[in-house]
């Protein structure tokens, strides 16, 4: 980014002279205002809200701040003392695109992804794909999709000299490069006219698998296609495995640059000139729906590589820029009401184009639960289209560029990625690292933070861990061919984070099949509906994220009318809800009614510290509590089955 206090002011002229004159002696009539006196506003507002804090406190706005899973302390400000200069977009570090007209003159690649194994679907689903908008293919081969024998045959209605192509074949990628080529010679096209990818990828394989990888291979046959291809992308530096086991957005950017060094390496062993290789590499990453996270990550990349072009020696007009490849996160997608998806993919494929990202992928929004159909392939196209078309993201150059937190953020993102790069440099490189273990083990202990997060719901999942709907008629979809099994235990699973509260979900489902009856939780409200309707809205929400039926909720007076409500119910639980001063005066009584009216666990909606000394009461549920902990204990107390 320019340095903003140091740009040069436009010429003056009688216009702007008379606006800048107007402009003075507005601005003289307020006082200019401090940090310090925005501060003591904060402070008073906190104070408010009942976070202490002191009048002399010198940073009263930290309760605000939060910290990411790379230790980065997110700021409620921003200002332009940072003082960072991230470039132009088109130049060297490339952390403002790659481009110097960004996305303006011709958009981003809309890239869909197909990977049915029937190739007479996949064919019919490819073509309304390029007929309705995508203007690139993404073909998962192999046993993880289509065979690899039918690419031509999928591939039979596209106009391969407009349409690039670019492949995911996993161990199965020779064969799989072989009948691209052949297609593309089928219709007599040029070799050095055909563009897309061959998606060369040993290191993610290796990732998926815990099985070793073979880059001298995977180089050889790459170098084999360079000559007459020489626009093919060969290799792709794939971060996705690292995301999609929980792990951070360093974790990617390091593991990225680690597999991205590896392959140069490996390519100019095989042959391969430096600037030559580099060309060829394609990095994917994921694009979340932690908006700007990923916009920062996806500058932050950028910028790295073009630091590891320059340590290896590559002069500034030989070094290109990194060309990315961005798909919506596979971990962030739901089983469960699917169709919040769409905001999740929107909020991911925004992040995306305004990073500057070369291509785009968005997964359908029904993509975690098996094949997508034809209206999800279309929102996920037309996603891309309303962003780019309607709302206008082309049309401005590095929409990010300038602001004080995304350029803090792409700049602290920097470090952290390069620090663990290093580690893994150390280790011995990427190879190195994944089968001794090293990734793994630094991913899991992100995963572990995270899903401690989710479990307490400081990471919400709408419509799975918040506000879930019990009701909602399932979708069905037909189930892909099976992903990379785990090899060894250096493997990275594939994670979803909403994979833990969608399996006391089914559980519930499961239970209620076999018994025709949810497993349920009686809401024992104590005193006047604004009173209780708070906590009984809450309690009801915690329950229904484990799939438990919350009933009641209507009585209104004191420990009597909770009970007999209870009684009335046939639930074997109870959770009694109300207010703090409401818990003094009755909590001990009506707990203890409830235990008498057979209740064999009584819940309070509230903290520990809310209920009165000796109430009877087993377990608590509030905001921040461990509530996939609670769920489950309350799954084994109602006979729920694993």
């Amino acid at each position: 980014m320019p340095n903003i206090r140091n740009m040069e002011k436009p010429e003056s002229g009688p216009q702007t002279a008379q606006a800048e004159g107007a402009a003075e002696l507005a601005s003289a009539e307020f006082p200019e205002a401090t940090p310090e006196q925005w501060r003591r506003l904060v402070a008073g507002v906190l104070n408010k809200t009942g976070v202490q804090v002191g009048d002399d406190d010198p940073e009263p706005e930290a309760a605000l701040a939060t910290t990411t899973y790379d230790g980065i302390r997110l700021r409620p400000l921003y200002t332009a003392d940072d003082d960072l200069d991230s470039g132009y977009p088109g130049l060297a570090p490339f952390t403002r695109g790659g481009r110097p007209q960004g996305a303006v003159t011709e958009g981003w690649e809309v890239r869909q992804q197909h990977r049915d194994p029937r190739p007479d679907r996949a064919r019919s689903a490819v073509l309304a794909d390029l007929e309705n908008g995508v203007g690139a293919l993404w073909l998962v081969c192999g046993d993880s999709g289509i065979p690899v024998g039918s690419i031509g045959e999928v591939l039979a209605d596209v106009h391969l000299d407009f349409c690039p192509v670019t492949l995911d074949a996993g161990p199965d990628y020779e064969a799989a490069a072989r009948e691209l080529v052949r297609a593309w010679s089928d219709r007599g096209l040029p070799a050095s006219a055909v563009t897309g990818g061959l998606g060369i990828d040993p290191l993610s394989r290796a990732a998926r698998t815990g099985e070793g990888a073979d880059l001298d291979r995977a180089a050889a046959t790459a170098v084999g296609f360079a000559p007459r291809h020489p626009r093919l992308r060969l290799i792709t530096a794939d971060a996705t495995p690292y995301h999609e086991a929980g792990g951070s957005h360093a974790q990617e950017l390091g593991a990225a640059m680690a597999a991205g060094v590896a392959y140069l390496r490996a390519l100019t062993a095989a042959g391969l000139a430096l600037d030559d290789a580099a060309r060829r590499l394609e990095f994917r990453f994921a694009a979340d729906a932690d908006q700007f996270g990923t916009i920062a990550k996806l500058r932050a990349a950028r910028a790295m590589w073009d630091r590891v072009l320059e340590a290896c020696g590559l002069e500034p007009a030989a070094r290109p820029a990194m060309h990315q490849h961005a798909v919506t996160s596979a971990a962030m997608a739901t089983r469960r009401d699917p169709y919040v998806n769409m905001v999740r993919t929107t909020l991911a494929c925004f992040a995306a184009g305004a990073a500057g990202a070369d291509a785009v992928t968005v997964l359908p929004f029904d993509s975690a639960l098996g094949l997508p159909d034809g209206f999800s392939r279309r929102i996920a196209r037309n996603t891309q289209t309303l962003l780019a078309e309607e709302s206008h993201l082309t049309r401005v150059i590095d929409p990010a560029g300038g602001s004080f937190f995304v350029e803090r953020l792409t700049a602290d993102l920097y470090s952290a990625g390069w620090a663990f790069f290093q580690e893994l440099e150390a280790a011995g490189g990427m190879a190195e690292a994944l089968s001794g273990g090293l990734v793994a083990a630094r991913v899991e202990e992100v995963w572990r933070r995270r899903r401690d997060a989710l479990a307490h719901r400081r990471d919400p999942l709408i419509g799975v861990s918040e506000f879930p709907d019990l009701d909602e008629p399932p979708i069905r979809r037909e189930p892909p061919p099976a992903a990379d099994t785990p090899a060894a235990g250096t493997a990275l699973p594939r994670r979803r984070y909403a994979q833990d509260f969608e399996e006391l979900r089914d559980r519930s489902d499961a239970h209620t099949a076999a018994t025709g009856r949810r497993p349920r939780v009686h809401l024992a409200t104590l005193g006047p509906i604004a009173a209780h309707t708070a906590r009984s809205a809450f309690a009801a929400n915690l329950l229904r994220a484990g799939g438990i039926e919350p009933v009641g909720g209507d009585s209104t007076g004191g420990a009597a009318e909770a009970a007999a409500g209870f009684r009335e119910s046939g639930a074997r639980i109870a959770c009694l809800c109300g207010s703090d001063s409401l818990y003094t005066e009755h909590a001990a009584a009506a707990a203890a009614a409830l235990k008498d009216a057979g209740a064999e666990l009584v819940l309070l909606a509230g903290r520990p510290e809310t209920a009165p000394e000796g109430a009877p009461v087993d377990a608590f549920c509030f905001a921040g509590c461990d509530a996939l902990s609670l769920l489950a204990d309350l799954h084994e107390a109602l006979g729920v089955a694993r």
